[in-house]
């Protein structure tokens, strides 16, 4: 009897650990559907830290680099050093930054001019690569043997990091100077969606024809444009990619570092590719708030619940309806997104009490087409404007694969 007991009670004890066990490892398809972006995956190594593939190519050569604050080396989840300051204190001879939309600390608003100037650590020259100058020019390359390309991406089209790459390459191909890309790992990148760009609608947030999101890697995006032949004339850059090591397209990545100042959080970057086109439309998408890409809302959405007043912050220092109530529709709880929806979008249409000025021209360059507007105006479903996509989408998606690095 006393051994039935002990048998009984090892099993009981055997099977609550299996449950808890069950509850503290729960699989990424319950994370998914409980909205719970996991952190990294230990394993999974950005190509910056992996200093023995690149430090080779490095040794003897002057050394320009594309850089910002996400251009770090990880010590630890929470603790890393930035790239500029550990290639420096390897005796990497770095002679310029060159700095893309935000600056090289990131602060600056979006659009915002950014200037040359002097980084107060290194004193290290910064040349800005948005406003009037978006390409680095042939003096601003001068005595530059090797050029580093390391930034995070967001994987969205009109998120302007990489049109900074393709101008670099361009710049590049054309002085005859490689470039070597240090790759981080797409937090966007488990899905492909949207109307694909018309070239009639190319802009700096929008310079291919592809997606609003592409999901590739800014090293797989790179062997596209080259693969492609998009540099002026067709010419094409020499490139040496150092791949992130245990990374796949299907895995949910964490940044420990905010990329611009209004994507503050992982719900800002998964929401970023269906609230952007907001910017296109007399709609605030969060900024001047805290949750930034995480609500949206205007004075002319009435009969909402949620409501908030956009105010001059970081990052966003005369926000659209700067000082006045805005009613909408708190996101910040919404559930891991894997396609772009279009129901925001339609919904604050349909709710605005001023149609003939919700869209203005800046919407069709992130749409990279005038047919989304026309179709939202002429009622069509979600589900009808996403058929409409289908066969750019395949074509694109077919494309692609001859540039994946990952699986």
């Amino acid at each position: 009897m006393r051994l039935n007991v002990l048998k009984n009670t090892v099993l009981l004890f055997v099977f609550i650990m299996i449950y808890f066990g069950c509850l503290a490892k729960p699989s990424i398809e319950n994370l998914k559907q409980e909205n719970i972006l996991t952190q990294n995956d230990s394993t999974i190594i950005v190509a910056a830290n992996r200093t023995p593939e690149y430090l080779p190519l490095l040794e003897g050569k002057s050394i320009g680099i594309v850089a910002n604050q996400t251009s770090v080396i990880f010590k630890t989840d929470q603790t890393y050093t930035h790239l500029v300051d550990s290639l420096l204190k390897l005796d990497v001879k770095l002679t310029k930054v060159f700095s893309p939309e935000h600056g090289f600390r990131g602060t600056a608003d979006a659009g915002e001019v950014v200037k040359d100037g002097i980084d107060t650590k290194t004193k290290l020259p910064i040349v800005s690569l948005y406003g009037s100058n978006k390409k680095p020019n042939a003096t601003q390359l001068k005595n530059i043997d090797l050029l580093i390309f390391d930034i995070q991406d967001v994987g969205a089209r009109f998120y302007t990091y990489i049109s900074t790459l393709h101008y670099v390459m361009e710049a590049c191909a054309e002085n005859n100077i490689p470039i070597l890309i240090l790759d981080r790992p797409n937090p966007n990148g488990r899905y492909v969606d949207g109307p694909i760009l018309e070239l009639e609608h190319k802009s700096f947030v929008g310079m291919h024809p592809i997606p609003v999101v592409h999901g590739m890697t800014i090293g797989e995006y790179a062997q596209m444009i080259n693969g492609e032949k998009w540099l002026e004339n067709g010419i094409q850059c020499e490139l040496t990619i150092i791949k992130a090591e245990h990374y796949t397209h299907d895995m949910l990545y964490h940044l420990p570092i905010k990329p611009s100042p209004n994507l503050p959080n992982d719900q800002s970057i998964n929401l970023y590719p269906s609230l952007c086109f907001f910017e296109g439309t007399n709609v605030n998408a969060g900024r001047g708030t805290q949750t930034q890409f995480q609500v949206y809302g205007s004075p002319f959405l009435k009969n909402q619940e949620y409501s908030y007043t956009p105010k001059s912050n970081l990052g966003a220092k005369h926000p659209k309806h700067k000082d006045k109530l805005c009613y909408g529709v708190d996101l910040t709880n919404e559930k891991l997104l894997n396609q772009i929806n279009l129901s925001y979008l339609i919904k604050a249409y349909h709710s605005t009490t001023n149609k003939t000025e919700f869209f203005n021209s800046f919407f069709t360059k992130l749409a990279g087409t005038k047919k989304l507007q026309k179709q939202i105006e002429g009622n069509l479903s979600v589900t009808e404007i996403k058929q409409s996509w289908k066969t750019g989408l395949d074509g694109y998606k077919k494309m692609r694969k001859k540039y994946m690095l990952y699986n």
